[in-house]
């Protein structure tokens, strides 16, 4: 059984940065690709960030591009996303996902392609 745990969310300035990290329990964290998500009050869940097996590949939302950056360290089984230049916009709960087939880095920005989701961390950002 894999478990993501998400950490590193809270309140920000606007222009402010926060880091967010998340964990994975499990073997096999460094064959598969992993992305973020964040979920506003009322709207649905949208794709953030998503990052290759390898840690070559990144691939952003047009929104968070410029701003964020994906990275992750497979020694710690951890992903983390960086986030510069927070805007109120970014305010959301953010989670993070493993895709559900090893060694695949398709449709990334679909959360069906993920099996895996951690809890979430809110991330708040004030005007």
């Amino acid at each position: 059984q894999v478990q993501l745990a998400e950490s590193g969310g809270g309140l920000v300035q606007a222009g402010g940065s926060l880091r967010l990290s998340c964990a994975a329990s499990g073997r096999s964290f460094s064959s598969y690709a992993m992305g973020w998500f964040r979920q506003a009050p009322g709207k649905d869940r949208e794709f953030v960030a998503a990052i290759s097996w390898g840690g070559l590949t990144t691939y952003y939302a047009d929104s968070v591009k410029g701003r964020f950056t994906i990275s992750r360290d497979n020694a710690k089984n951890t992903v983390y996303l960086q986030m510069n230049s927070l805007k109120p916009e970014d305010t959301a709960d953010y989670y993070c996902a493993r895709q559900a087939r090893d060694y695949y880095y398709g449709q990334v920005h679909l959360p069906g392609q993920y099996n895996y989701w951690g809890q979430g961390t809110q991330v708040t950002v004030s005007s």
